[in-house]
Protein backbone atom coordinates (compact mmCIF):
# COMPACT_ATOMS: atom_id res chain seq x y z
CA UNK A 1 0.00 0.00 0.00
CA UNK A 2 1.36 3.29 -0.80
CA UNK A 3 1.84 5.69 2.01
CA UNK A 4 0.94 8.61 0.26
CA UNK A 5 -2.31 7.84 0.96
CA UNK A 6 -2.64 7.69 4.52
CA UNK A 7 -3.29 11.27 5.45
CA UNK A 8 -2.76 14.62 3.74
CA UNK A 9 -0.24 17.91 5.74
CA UNK A 10 -2.83 20.50 6.11
CA UNK A 11 -2.07 23.68 3.92
CA UNK A 12 0.82 26.03 5.28
CA UNK A 13 0.13 29.27 4.61
CA UNK A 14 3.79 30.25 5.38
CA UNK A 15 4.90 28.53 2.82
CA UNK A 16 4.89 29.63 -0.59
CA UNK A 17 5.00 27.82 -3.92
CA UNK A 18 8.73 27.78 -3.85
CA UNK A 19 9.10 25.20 -0.69
CA UNK A 20 10.04 28.25 0.92
CA UNK A 21 9.52 29.65 4.46
CA UNK A 22 8.19 32.67 4.72
CA UNK A 23 8.75 34.07 8.39
CA UNK A 24 8.15 37.68 9.27
CA UNK A 25 10.53 39.95 10.48
CA UNK A 26 9.79 41.39 13.90
CA UNK A 27 10.30 45.25 13.90
CA UNK A 28 11.74 44.95 17.70
CA UNK A 29 14.44 43.57 18.71
CA UNK A 30 13.02 43.13 21.89
CA UNK A 31 10.21 40.84 20.09
CA UNK A 32 13.09 39.22 17.75
CA UNK A 33 14.72 37.94 21.19
CA UNK A 34 11.23 36.46 22.49
CA UNK A 35 10.88 34.68 18.80
CA UNK A 36 14.02 33.30 19.33
CA UNK A 37 13.75 31.99 22.53
CA UNK A 38 10.28 30.09 22.11
CA UNK A 39 12.11 28.72 19.29
CA UNK A 40 14.54 27.65 21.46
CA UNK A 41 12.33 26.07 23.86
CA UNK A 42 10.45 24.41 21.48
CA UNK A 43 13.17 23.04 19.96
CA UNK A 44 14.23 21.60 23.51
CA UNK A 45 10.53 20.67 23.99
CA UNK A 46 10.25 18.48 20.14
CA UNK A 47 13.65 16.56 21.46
CA UNK A 48 11.11 14.74 24.03
CA UNK A 49 8.27 13.69 21.38
CA UNK A 50 9.70 11.57 18.89
CA UNK A 51 8.12 12.17 15.45
CA UNK A 52 6.70 8.70 15.51
CA UNK A 53 4.45 9.44 18.86
CA UNK A 54 3.20 12.38 16.95
CA UNK A 55 2.63 10.35 13.77
CA UNK A 56 0.41 7.97 16.00
CA UNK A 57 -1.38 10.41 17.76
CA UNK A 58 -2.09 11.76 14.17
CA UNK A 59 -1.34 14.55 15.10
CA UNK A 60 0.00 16.33 11.71
CA UNK A 61 0.39 20.15 12.56
CA UNK A 62 3.39 19.24 15.31
CA UNK A 63 4.77 16.93 13.23
CA UNK A 64 5.15 18.96 10.58
CA UNK A 65 6.61 21.97 13.83
CA UNK A 66 9.08 18.85 14.23
CA UNK A 67 10.09 18.22 10.97
CA UNK A 68 11.07 22.29 10.87
CA UNK A 69 12.77 22.33 14.13
CA UNK A 70 15.24 19.68 12.89
CA UNK A 71 18.21 19.38 10.40
CA UNK A 72 18.08 16.14 7.42
CA UNK A 73 20.51 14.30 9.45
CA UNK A 74 18.20 14.07 12.41
CA UNK A 75 15.20 13.81 10.41
CA UNK A 76 16.86 10.90 8.54
CA UNK A 77 17.85 8.81 11.71
CA UNK A 78 14.60 9.64 13.00
CA UNK A 79 13.12 8.02 10.02
CA UNK A 80 15.63 5.22 10.09
CA UNK A 81 13.89 4.37 13.31
CA UNK A 82 10.52 3.64 12.17
CA UNK A 83 9.30 1.06 10.26
CA UNK A 84 8.11 1.23 6.32
CA UNK A 85 4.25 2.58 7.16
CA UNK A 86 6.20 5.02 9.80
CA UNK A 87 8.21 6.61 7.94
CA UNK A 88 6.82 7.08 4.58
CA UNK A 89 4.00 8.99 6.22
CA UNK A 90 6.70 11.38 7.79
CA UNK A 91 8.27 11.48 4.93
CA UNK A 92 5.42 12.81 3.04
CA UNK A 93 5.14 15.56 5.39
CA UNK A 94 8.41 17.40 4.14
CA UNK A 95 8.39 19.50 1.16
CA UNK A 96 9.96 18.75 -2.32
CA UNK A 97 13.38 20.18 -1.43
CA UNK A 98 13.67 19.36 2.05
CA UNK A 99 13.18 15.98 1.07
CA UNK A 100 15.47 15.79 -1.14
CA UNK A 101 18.09 16.50 1.19
CA UNK A 102 16.87 13.98 4.59
CA UNK A 103 16.56 11.37 1.64
CA UNK A 104 20.20 11.88 0.45
CA UNK A 105 21.10 11.37 4.18
CA UNK A 106 19.53 7.99 4.64
CA UNK A 107 21.17 4.44 4.25
CA UNK A 108 20.51 2.61 1.28
CA UNK A 109 18.38 0.38 2.72
CA UNK A 110 16.17 3.01 3.93
CA UNK A 111 16.08 5.12 1.11
CA UNK A 112 14.51 1.47 -0.79
CA UNK A 113 12.10 1.44 2.06
CA UNK A 114 11.05 4.98 1.63
CA UNK A 115 10.70 4.98 -2.24
CA UNK A 116 8.85 1.71 -2.07
CA UNK A 117 5.77 3.27 -0.19
CA UNK A 118 5.77 6.26 -3.41
CA UNK A 119 4.11 6.69 -6.24
CA UNK A 120 4.98 6.75 -9.45
CA UNK A 121 5.47 10.90 -9.83
CA UNK A 122 7.01 11.62 -6.66
CA UNK A 123 9.42 7.97 -7.25
CA UNK A 124 11.01 9.93 -10.21
CA UNK A 125 11.05 13.34 -8.87
CA UNK A 126 12.67 11.98 -6.58
CA UNK A 127 15.56 9.64 -7.65
CA UNK A 128 15.77 12.02 -10.59
CA UNK A 129 17.24 15.15 -7.97
CA UNK A 130 19.57 12.80 -6.44
CA UNK A 131 23.60 13.37 -6.90
CA UNK A 132 24.58 10.04 -9.70
CA UNK A 133 27.07 8.77 -6.40
CA UNK A 134 24.08 8.95 -4.33
CA UNK A 135 21.96 7.22 -6.67
CA UNK A 136 24.68 4.61 -7.85
CA UNK A 137 25.20 3.81 -4.05
CA UNK A 138 21.66 3.36 -3.32
CA UNK A 139 21.13 0.95 -6.84
CA UNK A 140 24.08 -1.28 -5.71
CA UNK A 141 22.10 -2.71 -2.36
CA UNK A 142 18.83 -2.33 -4.18
CA UNK A 143 16.86 -5.35 -5.80
CA UNK A 144 16.87 -5.91 -9.34
CA UNK A 145 12.92 -4.58 -9.76
CA UNK A 146 13.88 -1.31 -7.77
CA UNK A 147 17.16 -0.66 -9.91
CA UNK A 148 15.21 -0.89 -12.98
CA UNK A 149 12.10 1.31 -12.21
CA UNK A 150 15.12 3.80 -10.91
CA UNK A 151 16.78 3.72 -14.22
CA UNK A 152 13.56 3.77 -16.49
CA UNK A 153 12.47 6.67 -14.69
CA UNK A 154 15.38 9.12 -15.36
CA UNK A 155 16.09 11.42 -17.81
CA UNK A 156 19.00 10.01 -20.84
CA UNK A 157 21.84 12.26 -18.91
CA UNK A 158 21.05 11.32 -15.57
CA UNK A 159 20.85 7.42 -16.79
CA UNK A 160 23.39 7.46 -18.36
CA UNK A 161 26.13 8.96 -15.51
CA UNK A 162 24.73 6.33 -13.33
CA UNK A 163 25.36 3.71 -15.41
CA UNK A 164 28.32 4.66 -15.95
CA UNK A 165 29.26 4.77 -11.87
CA UNK A 166 27.77 0.85 -11.65
CA UNK A 167 29.73 -0.07 -14.85
CA UNK A 168 32.98 0.29 -12.05
CA UNK A 169 33.89 -2.53 -9.68
CA UNK A 170 32.16 -3.34 -6.33
CA UNK A 171 34.48 -1.13 -3.63
CA UNK A 172 35.95 0.61 -6.62
CA UNK A 173 36.57 4.83 -6.27
CA UNK A 174 34.44 4.79 -9.34
CA UNK A 175 31.39 3.37 -7.62
CA UNK A 176 31.50 6.52 -4.93
CA UNK A 177 33.05 9.75 -7.39
CA UNK A 178 30.78 12.26 -8.44
CA UNK A 179 30.85 12.81 -12.44
CA UNK A 180 29.45 15.69 -12.10
CA UNK A 181 32.65 18.13 -12.10
CA UNK A 182 33.63 21.28 -13.54
CA UNK A 183 37.04 21.00 -15.49
CA UNK A 184 39.02 23.91 -16.68
CA UNK A 185 41.16 23.76 -19.73
CA UNK A 186 44.79 24.70 -18.69
CA UNK A 187 45.03 27.92 -21.24
CA UNK A 188 42.64 29.48 -19.95
CA UNK A 189 43.10 32.78 -17.72
CA UNK A 190 41.44 33.34 -14.34
CA UNK A 191 38.98 35.88 -15.70
CA UNK A 192 37.54 32.77 -18.05
CA UNK A 193 38.19 30.44 -16.14
CA UNK A 194 35.40 31.76 -13.39
CA UNK A 195 33.06 32.26 -16.35
CA UNK A 196 33.16 28.71 -17.01
CA UNK A 197 32.78 27.45 -13.19
CA UNK A 198 29.53 30.35 -13.51
CA UNK A 199 28.32 28.53 -16.52
CA UNK A 200 28.70 25.12 -15.43
CA UNK A 201 28.76 24.82 -11.91
CA UNK A 202 25.25 24.91 -10.86
CA UNK A 203 25.49 21.33 -12.46
CA UNK A 204 28.36 20.17 -10.58
CA UNK A 205 28.49 18.99 -6.60
CA UNK A 206 31.33 21.11 -5.85
CA UNK A 207 33.23 23.45 -6.98
CA UNK A 208 35.88 24.27 -4.61
CA UNK A 209 38.16 21.90 -6.01
CA UNK A 210 38.82 22.70 -9.89
CA UNK A 211 40.63 19.52 -11.59
CA UNK A 212 42.74 21.01 -14.93
CA UNK A 213 43.08 18.99 -17.94
CA UNK A 214 44.85 19.19 -21.35
CA UNK A 215 42.76 18.83 -24.71
CA UNK A 216 42.06 15.32 -23.95
CA UNK A 217 41.08 15.91 -20.68
CA UNK A 218 43.81 14.21 -19.41
CA UNK A 219 44.45 15.71 -15.64
CA UNK A 220 47.32 18.17 -15.33
CA UNK A 221 47.01 19.70 -11.87
CA UNK A 222 44.12 21.56 -10.13
CA UNK A 223 43.68 24.47 -8.59
CA UNK A 224 41.35 25.43 -5.75
CA UNK A 225 38.40 28.15 -5.81
CA UNK A 226 40.11 30.22 -3.10
CA UNK A 227 42.57 31.03 -5.68
CA UNK A 228 40.79 31.76 -8.95
CA UNK A 229 38.63 34.42 -6.36
CA UNK A 230 41.48 35.76 -4.85
CA UNK A 231 43.88 36.63 -8.25
CA UNK A 232 43.54 39.07 -10.74
CA UNK A 233 41.76 38.04 -13.71
CA UNK A 234 44.59 38.01 -16.72
CA UNK A 235 46.67 35.87 -14.70
CA UNK A 236 46.81 32.76 -15.99
CA UNK A 237 45.82 29.41 -15.20
CA UNK A 238 49.14 27.66 -15.58
CA UNK A 239 50.21 30.09 -12.89
CA UNK A 240 48.08 28.61 -10.38
CA UNK A 241 47.52 24.98 -10.68
CA UNK A 242 49.05 23.09 -8.44
CA UNK A 243 51.02 20.25 -10.61
CA UNK A 244 51.67 16.47 -9.86
CA UNK A 245 48.25 16.96 -7.94
CA UNK A 246 47.49 13.94 -5.12
CA UNK A 247 44.34 11.30 -7.65
CA UNK A 248 43.09 7.80 -7.62
CA UNK A 249 42.35 5.32 -10.36
CA UNK A 250 38.45 4.77 -10.83
CA UNK A 251 39.30 1.06 -10.28
CA UNK A 252 41.02 1.80 -6.76
CA UNK A 253 39.79 0.35 -3.45
CA UNK A 254 37.42 2.81 -2.41
CA UNK A 255 38.62 2.89 1.25
CA UNK A 256 42.55 3.34 0.33
CA UNK A 257 41.29 6.31 -1.66
CA UNK A 258 39.37 7.17 1.33
CA UNK A 259 42.30 7.37 3.93
CA UNK A 260 44.70 8.76 1.46
CA UNK A 261 42.11 11.79 1.59
CA UNK A 262 42.61 11.89 4.99
CA UNK A 263 46.19 11.48 5.02
CA UNK A 264 46.67 14.07 2.75
CA UNK A 265 43.80 16.95 4.16
CA UNK A 266 42.06 17.30 0.97
CA UNK A 267 38.62 17.74 0.37
CA UNK A 268 38.23 16.30 -3.03
CA UNK A 269 39.99 13.82 -4.81
CA UNK A 270 40.50 14.01 -8.56
CA UNK A 271 39.55 10.15 -10.05
CA UNK A 272 40.70 8.88 -13.87
CA UNK A 273 41.08 6.29 -15.98
CA UNK A 274 43.48 4.08 -16.75
CA UNK A 275 45.04 6.56 -19.52
CA UNK A 276 44.80 9.17 -16.84
CA UNK A 277 41.83 11.27 -18.34
CA UNK A 278 39.47 12.83 -15.99
CA UNK A 279 36.40 10.98 -14.76
CA UNK A 280 35.24 12.83 -11.73
CA UNK A 281 35.49 13.47 -7.95
CA UNK A 282 35.87 11.78 -4.32
CA UNK A 283 34.25 14.22 -1.76
CA UNK A 284 34.76 14.20 1.52
CA UNK A 285 31.70 13.24 2.36
CA UNK A 286 31.90 10.49 0.29
CA UNK A 287 35.22 9.55 1.79
CA UNK A 288 34.14 10.20 5.37
CA UNK A 289 31.18 7.39 4.62
CA UNK A 290 33.80 4.76 2.60
CA UNK A 291 35.56 4.95 6.17
CA UNK A 292 32.64 4.82 8.69
CA UNK A 293 31.36 1.61 6.67
CA UNK A 294 35.03 0.10 6.72
CA UNK A 295 35.61 0.63 10.22
CA UNK A 296 31.94 -0.81 10.91
CA UNK A 297 32.49 -4.01 9.25
CA UNK A 298 35.59 -4.27 11.07
CA UNK A 299 34.52 -3.61 14.31
CA UNK A 300 31.80 -6.19 13.75
CA UNK A 301 33.84 -8.96 12.64
CA UNK A 302 36.54 -8.08 15.32
CA UNK A 303 33.34 -8.77 18.06
CA UNK A 304 32.68 -12.23 16.22
CA UNK A 305 29.72 -10.66 14.30
CA UNK A 306 28.70 -10.84 10.66
CA UNK A 307 28.33 -6.82 9.27
CA UNK A 308 25.11 -5.89 8.26
CA UNK A 309 23.77 -2.74 7.07
CA UNK A 310 21.09 -0.76 8.65
CA UNK A 311 19.72 1.15 11.63
CA UNK A 312 20.25 -0.99 15.05
CA UNK A 313 16.67 0.30 16.40
CA UNK A 314 15.05 -0.56 13.49
CA UNK A 315 16.52 -4.31 13.09
CA UNK A 316 14.37 -6.73 14.48
CA UNK A 317 15.70 -9.27 17.07
CA UNK A 318 15.84 -12.47 15.03
CA UNK A 319 17.53 -9.49 12.21
CA UNK A 320 20.15 -9.35 14.96
CA UNK A 321 20.61 -12.62 15.66
CA UNK A 322 21.40 -13.96 12.70
CA UNK A 323 23.87 -12.20 11.90
CA UNK A 324 25.41 -13.12 14.95
CA UNK A 325 24.63 -16.72 15.71
CA UNK A 326 27.35 -17.90 12.80
CA UNK A 327 30.20 -16.48 14.07
CA UNK A 328 29.14 -18.06 17.95
CA UNK A 329 28.36 -21.67 16.66
CA UNK A 330 32.25 -21.28 14.97
CA UNK A 331 33.37 -20.22 18.51
CA UNK A 332 31.62 -23.11 20.06
CA UNK A 333 33.26 -25.87 18.51
CA UNK A 334 36.64 -24.21 18.72
CA UNK A 335 36.02 -24.19 22.05
CA UNK A 336 35.67 -27.64 22.32
CA UNK A 337 39.35 -27.45 22.29
CA UNK A 338 39.43 -26.05 25.48
CA UNK A 339 37.12 -29.43 26.95
CA UNK A 340 39.81 -31.77 24.94
CA UNK A 341 43.11 -30.35 26.55
CA UNK A 342 41.14 -30.33 30.33
CA UNK A 343 40.43 -33.84 29.17
CA UNK A 344 44.20 -35.03 28.58
CA UNK A 345 45.35 -33.81 32.06
CA UNK A 346 42.65 -35.00 34.03
CA UNK A 347 45.52 -36.85 35.95
CA UNK A 348 47.36 -33.66 36.68
CA UNK A 349 44.17 -32.26 38.27
CA UNK A 350 43.53 -35.15 40.37
CA UNK A 351 46.65 -34.81 42.16
CA UNK A 352 46.27 -31.00 42.62
CA UNK A 353 42.56 -30.13 42.70
CA UNK A 354 43.49 -26.72 43.56
CA UNK A 355 44.57 -25.91 40.01
CA UNK A 356 41.35 -25.83 38.82
CA UNK A 357 40.86 -22.69 40.77
CA UNK A 358 42.82 -20.81 38.53
CA UNK A 359 42.16 -21.98 35.18
CA UNK A 360 39.44 -19.27 34.58
CA UNK A 361 42.15 -16.20 35.97
CA UNK A 362 44.39 -17.64 33.45
CA UNK A 363 42.69 -18.32 30.42
CA UNK A 364 41.05 -14.77 30.95
CA UNK A 365 44.06 -12.94 31.33
CA UNK A 366 45.54 -14.64 28.06
CA UNK A 367 42.27 -14.15 25.89
CA UNK A 368 41.74 -10.55 26.81
CA UNK A 369 46.02 -10.04 26.21
CA UNK A 370 45.70 -11.73 22.97
CA UNK A 371 42.33 -9.88 22.37
CA UNK A 372 43.97 -6.30 22.81
CA UNK A 373 47.08 -7.31 20.66
CA UNK A 374 44.83 -8.39 17.60
CA UNK A 375 42.82 -4.98 18.19
CA UNK A 376 45.80 -2.76 18.20
CA UNK A 377 47.07 -4.94 15.39
CA UNK A 378 44.11 -5.13 13.13
CA UNK A 379 43.50 -1.06 13.57
CA UNK A 380 46.84 -0.25 12.46
CA UNK A 381 46.60 -2.05 9.17
CA UNK A 382 43.48 -0.30 8.47
CA UNK A 383 45.44 2.90 9.06
CA UNK A 384 48.58 1.60 7.26
CA UNK A 385 50.80 2.55 10.33
CA UNK A 386 51.89 -1.35 9.69
CA UNK A 387 52.87 -3.63 6.72
CA UNK A 388 52.60 -7.14 6.23
CA UNK A 389 56.74 -6.80 5.69
CA UNK A 390 56.71 -5.90 9.72
CA UNK A 391 55.91 -9.05 10.52
CA UNK A 392 59.02 -10.26 12.47
CA UNK A 393 58.71 -6.56 13.91
CA UNK A 394 55.38 -6.67 15.24
CA UNK A 395 56.14 -10.16 16.92
CA UNK A 396 59.01 -8.67 19.01
CA UNK A 397 57.28 -5.95 19.88
CA UNK A 398 53.98 -7.56 20.89
CA UNK A 399 55.96 -10.36 22.61
CA UNK A 400 57.96 -7.66 24.90
CA UNK A 401 54.92 -6.38 25.79
CA UNK A 402 53.05 -9.19 26.74
CA UNK A 403 56.06 -10.54 28.69
CA UNK A 404 56.12 -7.19 30.99
CA UNK A 405 52.38 -7.33 31.03
CA UNK A 406 52.25 -11.12 32.28
CA UNK A 407 55.25 -9.91 35.13
CA UNK A 408 52.56 -7.26 36.49
CA UNK A 409 49.71 -9.77 36.24
CA UNK A 410 52.54 -12.29 37.86
CA UNK A 411 52.95 -10.47 41.11
CA UNK A 412 49.45 -10.26 41.36
CA UNK A 413 48.77 -13.56 40.70
CA UNK A 414 50.91 -14.96 42.82
CA UNK A 415 49.96 -12.82 46.05
CA UNK A 416 46.68 -14.53 45.41
CA UNK A 417 47.47 -17.98 45.28
CA UNK A 418 49.74 -17.88 47.93
CA UNK A 419 46.62 -16.58 49.95
CA UNK A 420 44.55 -19.29 48.76
CA UNK A 421 46.59 -22.16 48.26
CA UNK A 422 50.15 -21.74 48.88
CA UNK A 423 53.61 -21.12 47.71
CA UNK A 424 53.63 -23.63 45.25
CA UNK A 425 50.62 -23.44 43.30
CA UNK A 426 51.13 -20.11 43.37
CA UNK A 427 54.71 -20.15 41.92
CA UNK A 428 52.62 -22.30 38.92
CA UNK A 429 50.48 -19.48 38.84
CA UNK A 430 52.72 -16.34 38.02
CA UNK A 431 54.92 -18.28 35.64
CA UNK A 432 52.20 -19.53 33.70
CA UNK A 433 51.00 -15.67 33.82
CA UNK A 434 54.32 -14.40 32.24
CA UNK A 435 54.28 -17.03 29.79
CA UNK A 436 50.61 -17.00 28.62
CA UNK A 437 50.12 -13.44 28.19
CA UNK A 438 53.74 -12.96 26.33
CA UNK A 439 52.26 -16.25 24.22
CA UNK A 440 48.66 -14.38 23.65
CA UNK A 441 49.96 -10.84 23.07
CA UNK A 442 52.35 -12.48 20.20
CA UNK A 443 49.80 -14.63 18.19
CA UNK A 444 46.96 -11.55 18.48
CA UNK A 445 49.59 -9.56 16.88
CA UNK A 446 50.77 -12.14 14.12
CA UNK A 447 47.45 -13.48 12.96
CA UNK A 448 45.97 -10.39 11.37
CA UNK A 449 49.05 -9.90 9.40
CA UNK A 450 49.64 -13.23 8.08
CA UNK A 451 45.45 -13.41 6.99
CA UNK A 452 46.36 -10.40 5.41
CA UNK A 453 49.60 -12.07 3.91
CA UNK A 454 46.91 -14.88 2.80
CA UNK A 455 44.15 -12.15 1.29
CA UNK A 456 42.11 -12.56 4.35
CA UNK A 457 40.26 -9.35 6.05
CA UNK A 458 42.60 -8.69 8.92
CA UNK A 459 39.69 -7.89 10.57
CA UNK A 460 38.27 -12.03 10.33
CA UNK A 461 40.85 -12.62 12.82
CA UNK A 462 38.50 -11.29 15.42
CA UNK A 463 39.14 -11.23 19.17
CA UNK A 464 36.91 -13.60 20.13
CA UNK A 465 38.93 -16.15 17.94
CA UNK A 466 42.46 -15.00 18.97
CA UNK A 467 40.40 -15.77 22.69
CA UNK A 468 39.18 -18.91 22.16
CA UNK A 469 42.50 -20.34 20.71
CA UNK A 470 44.53 -18.68 23.68
CA UNK A 471 41.99 -20.61 26.14
CA UNK A 472 42.79 -23.48 24.44
CA UNK A 473 46.88 -22.90 23.96
CA UNK A 474 46.81 -21.32 27.34
CA UNK A 475 45.81 -24.42 29.52
CA UNK A 476 48.18 -26.45 28.14
CA UNK A 477 51.03 -24.09 29.27
CA UNK A 478 49.33 -24.38 32.33
CA UNK A 479 49.25 -27.84 32.80
CA UNK A 480 52.77 -28.30 31.39
CA UNK A 481 54.26 -25.85 34.41
CA UNK A 482 52.27 -27.11 36.87
CA UNK A 483 53.39 -30.72 36.24
CA UNK A 484 57.21 -29.20 35.80
CA UNK A 485 57.04 -27.53 39.39
CA UNK A 486 54.94 -29.70 41.30
CA UNK A 487 56.78 -32.93 39.59
CA UNK A 488 53.43 -35.14 39.24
Amino acid sequence: MSTDLFFAAPARPDVPDDGHVATPVPADSAVCGAATAETTVAEQHSDHVSLRDLIDDRRVDAALNWLDDHAPHRIADELARMDAVHAGIAFRLLDKDRALAVFEELEPVDQQQILSGMRDQSFRELVEGMDPDDRARMLREAPATVAKKVLAGLSPRERRMTAALLGYPEGSVGRYMTPEVVALHCDLTVEQALRVVRAKGAHAETVYTLPVVDGGRRLTGVVEMRELVLSDPATMLTELVVTAPVFARATDAAEKAARLMRETNLINLPVVDSEDRLVGLLTIDDAVEVIEAADSEDMARQAGASPWSGHYMAAGVFQLARYRAMWLLLLLVAATLTVTVTDAFEATLAQAANLALFIPLLIGAGGNAGAQAATSCVRALAVGEVRVSDLLKVIWRECRVGLVLGSMLAVVGTVIGAAFVGAQIALVVGITLVIICGWAATIGGTMPLLAKKLRIDPAVISAPMVTTLVDATGLIIYFTTAKLVLGI
